[in-house]
């Protein structure tokens, strides 16, 4: 029986491996266990995994500004999927969301991800093609 609980820095290892293995899931720098851990401290009761028994098999990390949602780095293991995993992760995401007040939730997808663009059209998330998204990196650090 798969469970959802809350994530915390102690899942951070068979989490990243799990982002690490999921195609067209891009992971930069900016995901160290130091950043995810402020990145969990600052938007608290946001993110999730869930589990099989003890095993992680899928994970997403959540955030707000105050004003929208941020789904990130949702992924399922390969041996779970098609089995509502990922509905659950987001469904759980956007009822935390909402709990703050936050209505409108935002995600962003690699344009080569096809079966990432299917799944979210078939929750009914929808492309929104009237912006384009603009980054500025203030480091040296091309992959942050």
């Amino acid at each position: 029986m798969i469970t959802i609980r809350e994530m915390d820095i102690s899942d951070y290892q068979p989490v990243i491996e799990l982002w690490g293995q999921t195609d067209n899931l891009s992971l930069r720098d900016a995901d160290s266990e130091q950043n995810i851990a402020a990145y969990l401290e600052r938007n608290p009761a946001l993110s999730f995994v869930a589990l099989d028994s003890d095993t992680i098999v899928g994970a997403v990390l959540v955030g707000t500004d105050g004003r929208r949602g941020y789904l990130q780095h949702l992924a399922v293991d390969d041996r779970y999927r098609g089995q509502r995993i990922g509905q659950g992760l987001v469904d759980q995401s956007i009822r935390a969301l909402a709990e703050l007040g936050i209505s409108k939730t935002h995600l962003f997808v690699l344009n080569e991800n096809h079966s990432a663009k299917g799944f979210y059209d078939k929750l009914g998330w929808y492309p929104r093609n009237e912006i384009t998204m603009y980054s500025f990196n203030s480091s040296d650090n091309l992959n942050v």
